[in-house]
C-alpha cells in the first residue's frame, strides 16, 4: 500500500511539474517559417518588444527581469510571463531578455524602477533557428550553436551578430521535455 502511495505521489508531482512548465508563459514570439530542412528551420519575427538586462558576472539577471514583470515597473502592474528566455551577446556584455506581450507597444509599456533594465525593439528579421532539448547549459548551447554555424556556412548563409540562446521551459521541466533553440539574425540576400 505505501509502495502504491509513493507511486501515486510520484505521478501527481510529475504532473504537476509538467502542467506548471506548460502553463508557465502566455504567450510566445510570432513568427512565419519561411524554409525548413533536417537540421534548422529560417523563420521571419518582425519588430519584438523587450526587457533586458546586461549580465553583472552574478546570476541576478533572471531575477531583475522577474521583479519587473512582478510588478517593481512605474505602474505596478504585473506583465504576463512569455516565451522564449533569451541571451546574446552584444557589445562585448551577455544581455538577457524576456519579450513583452504583444498587447504593450513603447508607449504603454511600464518602465523598469531598475535602472540596470532596459526596454528596447530587436528590430525586424530573418533567423536561423536549431531546436534541441536537454538542460540549456553553455555545453549543451555551445554544441547545437557550431552546428548550425557549420551548416549555415555550408549552405553559404551569411550570419549577422552573435548566437541567440533561447529557452522555453521552467527549470521544473524534465530535461528531455525541454525546448531550446540556438538561433542566428540571417542576411537572406545571398
Amino acid at each position: 500500500m505505501k509502495k502504491l502511495f509513493l507511486k501515486i505521489n510520484f505521478i501527481v508531482c510529475l504532473i504537476f511539474l509538467f502542467s506548471y512548465s506548460v502553463l508557465m508563459a502566455s504567450e510566445e514570439a510570432k513568427y512565419d517559417i519561411i524554409k525548413k530542412n533536417d537540421i534548422y528551420e529560417i523563420r521571419y519575427y518582425s519588430d519584438r518588444l523587450i526587457v533586458q538586462v546586461a549580465s553583472k558576472g552574478d546570476n541576478s539577471s533572471f531575477r531583475k527581469l522577474f521583479k519587473y514583470i512582478s510588478g517593481e515597473n512605474n505602474n505596478s502592474k504585473k506583465i504576463a510571463m512569455t516565451i522564449p528566455v533569451t541571451q546574446t551577446n552584444k557589445d562585448g556584455k551577455l544581455y538577457m531578455q524576456f519579450y513583452l506581450p504583444s498587447k504593450f507597444d513603447k508607449e504603454t509599456t511600464p518602465l523598469p524602477n531598475n535602472p540596470d533594465l532596459e526596454i528596447t525593439t530587436i528590430s525586424e528579421g530573418y533567423f536561423a533557428v536549431l531546436k534541441f532539448s536537454g538542460r540549456s547549459s553553455d555545453k549543451n548551447f555551445e554544441k547545437h550553436n557550431e552546428i548550425l554555424r557549420q551548416q549555415l556556412m555550408k549552405d553559404k548563409i551569411s550570419i549577422k551578430g552573435s548566437a541567440i540562446r533561447a529557452t522555453y521551459n521552467s527549470p521544473f521541466t524534465l530535461p528531455p521535455l525541454r525546448r531550446n533553440e540556438t538561433m542566428f539574425n540571417i542576411d537572406l540576400k545571398n
